[in-house]
């Protein structure tokens, strides 16, 4: 964070406000405080509506007296997860402000239920700010999956990846503010962070034209808005052990504001979404037979090959 960011921050932390709405204490404890994520990522939160007993109440608007048969919230919570029903949780939102690089911007934003707000390279200038994985996080193409990760690369290879990483994201940073000139639109300490001097040529290019010579590691920020049901399928789809590291921390780090935010919800997600499996009829089948002691194999399933492999994973089982 910039120190003028902090001290927007530090401002906004300073204000209390009488209300008759629901409020989180837990929630309001990091209310617009900053959670880092990679290198130079964060999350915080920004603003949000509605608590567990919001979902508990649109619920039994929409199903009347036949629900006053939950004695408990939680309970009630836990129902409603366990049986898909999705609407109570849509009436609670959430705001984020997340700095986040171009690359994870750009899957991030195949969850299109949600309202976004990027900054703008048009009209601003993008900071000298690009991610560089740690060597752990470095890894060879899968032989098995092919938009995934295999064994991570030797030391030596490493270091290559990241040289290259850097050098190519600091020239194609000099390069963007050699383009876009030396007149007011660059700052003077921007303008210092070129290779050089007799780099830093007169253009004035577009700022909209310039940033296309940076790289998708570079940084953005936007706002985030959802509602707390599709919320919970960002979290399920991204906080899986299978998506890609990169995305998958900040998914992390907003689950353990989902758990703040409305602990019943949290507890019910863990449990029927993240915790737990869905079985197709065939699988189901499958199972009930190896309950019943009868033997089954593969062929007699019905099940594909990969299908068969993620049922006996499931239960613990060799495929």
């Amino acid at each position: 964070m910039t120190p003028e960011q902090q001290a927007e921050i530090d401002a906004l932390r300073a204000q209390s406000f009488v209300t008759r709405r629901a409020t989180v204490p837990a929630l309001e404890e990091i209310l617009y405080d900053v959670i880092p994520v990679l290198d130079h990522g964060f999350v915080r939160v920004i603003d949000y509506m509605g608590d567990d007993a919001a979902v508990v109440q649109a619920a039994r608007v929409s199903y009347g007296k036949g629900t006053k048969k939950v004695r408990e919230d939680a309970g009630l919570i836990a129902y409603l997860m366990r049986h898909r029903h999705s609407t109570p949780f849509e009436m609670c939102e959430i705001k984020f402000h997340v700095k986040l690089p171009i690359f994870v911007a750009r899957q991030w934003i195949r969850h299109r239920t949600a309202n976004v707000n990027e900054y703008s390279a048009r009209y601003s200038l993008l900071d000298r700010e690009f991610y560089i994985p740690k060597p752990e996080h470095l890894a060879a193409q899968s032989a098995s999956n092919r938009q995934g990760r295999g064994d991570v690369l030797p030391p030596d290879q490493a270091e290559k990846v990241m040289k290259l990483l850097r050098e190519d994201a600091e020239r194609n940073y000099d390069h963007y503010l050699e383009m876009l000139g030396t007149g007011d639109e660059v700052a003077e300490e921007d303008r210092g962070l070129a290779a050089s001097a007799e780099t830093v040529a007169v253009t004035g290019l577009a700022r909209e034209l310039a940033r296309m010579n940076l790289s998708l590691n570079f940084y953005t920020q936007w706002y985030w808005k959802t509602d707390l049901h599709n919320f919970m399928h960002f979290l399920s789809l991204r906080a899986d052990p299978h998506a890609q590291y990169e995305i998958r921390v900040y998914a992390e780090a907003m689950a353990d504001v989902l758990r703040r935010w409305v602990p019943a919800t949290y507890d019910a997600f863990s449990n029927y979404r993240q915790g737990g499996v869905l079985l197709s009829a065939k699988a189901l089948a499958v199972v009930k037979s190896m309950i019943d002691g009868k033997p089954m194999s593969r062929e007699d399933s019905g099940l594909s090959v990969r299908e068969w492999k993620e049922v006996m994973a499931t239960l613990g089982r060799e495929g």
